[in-house]
């Protein structure tokens, strides 16, 4: 049977993956609208107002990771570079002091032996369980599940032991990291005008509610009450969104297999200062601080290195960023200064009189993301296969949560999701 050719699309969701994906069918000629829930691009990429930091400050993804080569091919494309993140000295925090965080994991090469030789997936909680219980490995345990906890934002006894090896392995590669120098924000508008250049049609503030089969088409029923048809769509929003969308049947029984995929929480906190007060820390020379680890509230912290903004970032992340969903911005914001007070041995009173401003973007509360980004369960490959799937089928799912490379969870993983998903449609469609 000759399949139909499918010449207008839709596109729900305007965050990395949706602007790839549109941008790579109306650059092949297809008529495409995208609906984009929120009143700006970019998704779980947000690029703050300058004035409020100091500059573009990131209240989503900040970093690139890795080879990142979709990533770094838009840059180019853009005109825009990396700013590699050299120079700056990591720190740790314990027993009321501050010391250069030079400890390696206790017995990393003996998990990291068996881990390379476990014949079957687990979750990497139950692996620790089995193969390093006792005393002996309690440091080994905890330096793992924080970890898989702050960096992963997944919950140890559901991540894919598996996943995480291929994730850590694909880490020792040579490219370097760092930040995109104007922000993610800069390439969030620069795949934005593309679209508009090839003549998609953006409409923002346009959350959908329903997609409908209609006149052997797809109608996209927003919440307002608006109509928007088209031949197909891409749904490139996140995993728990998918579930309280109404679907075609057939759709909704492939995205059911999102629940499948791990979902996982942070809290982002950024505060502005009056000084950078931190880099002369009791006769130790902090100028050149990157990272804090700490066993504080707020574990982990960042600089803008080398950029000298007076600026803290707090990560809050993983299972335990679940138990302050009722915490509202101040109270979050007041968590953070008493992390920070507890890691510098400074008055919270005095911290908050150096405060200039402050965000804390709980990204689990956040009605169009419901969570950060997503982690590979032993379920979640399967997962991704069946949405994956283009076989007629007039609704396309995309998004990070479906990129089955190592890099899972990042920027990267979405733009090359995304161009993937458009790639399959054209494929099918002998474009």
């Amino acid at each position: 049977m000759t399949r139909p050719r499918r010449e207008h699309f839709l596109v729900v969701g305007a965050g990395a993956a949706g602007l790839m994906a549109a941008c790579e069918l109306a650059r092949a000629g297809k008529r495409v609208i995208i609906l984009e829930a929120r009143q700006r691009c970019g998704g779980r990429i947000w690029a703050l107002p300058a004035e409020e930091f100091g500059y573009k400050a990131e209240g989503g993804a900040e970093f690139v990771h890795g080879a990142a080569p979709v990533t770094r091919g838009l840059l180019r494309e853009a005109g825009l570079a990396i700013a590699p993140r050299r120079g700056g000295t990591r720190w740790r925090a314990g027993r009321g002091a501050l010391a250069p965080d030079e400890a390696s994991t206790p017995d990393a090469g003996r998990f990291y032996r068996a881990l390379m030789d476990l014949p079957a997936d687990l979750p990497i909680a139950e692996f620790l369980e089995r193969h390093f219980a006792g005393p002996r490995y309690e440091a080994l345990r905890r330096a793992i599940t924080r970890r898989v906890e702050g960096y992963d934002a997944a919950d140890p006894y559901r991540a894919s032991s598996f996943a995480l090896r291929e994730e850590w392995l694909a880490e020792e590669g040579p490219e370097e990291g760092g930040r995109i120098a104007g922000g993610y924000g800069a390439l969030v508008d620069h795949l934005a005008a593309e679209c508009r250049r090839y003549g998609a049609v953006l409409r923002l503030g346009a959350p959908v509610a329903a997609i409908e089969a209609r006149r052997g088409g797809l109608a996209a029923i927003c919440r307002d009450g608006t109509l928007s048809e088209a031949d197909a769509a891409v749904l490139a929003v996140s995993p728990p969104l998918l579930a309280e969308m109404a679907l075609p049947a057939a759709a909704r029984e492939r995205a059911a297999a999102a629940a499948a995929i791990g979902f996982g929480n942070v809290v982002k906190l950024l505060l502005r200062f009056a000084t950078r007060w931190w880099i002369d820390h009791g006769g130790r020379d902090l100028a050149n601080l990157s990272f804090v680890l700490s066993d504080a509230a707020v574990p982990t912290w960042w600089t803008q290195h080398p950029a000298q903004h007076p600026v803290l970032t707090g990560w809050y992340a993983g299972p335990k960023a679940e138990l302050v969903a009722d915490l509202g911005e101040t109270d979050l914001v007041a968590m953070g200064l008493a992390a920070l007070g507890e890691i510098f041995d400074r008055s919270v009173d005095r911290l908050r009189h150096d405060l200039v401003a402050a965000r804390a973007i709980n990204w689990g509360t956040d009605p169009f993301a419901r969570g950060a980004y997503s982690y590979a369960t032993l379920e979640t490959r399967h997962a991704q296969e069946v949405l994956c799937r283009v076989d007629g089928d007039q609704v396309y799912f995309s998004g990070e949560a479906l990129y089955a490379g190592p890099d899972m969870g990042t920027v990267e993983a979405a733009l090359a999701i995304g161009q993937e998903t458009a790639q399959a449609i054209l494929t099918a469609a002998g474009s």
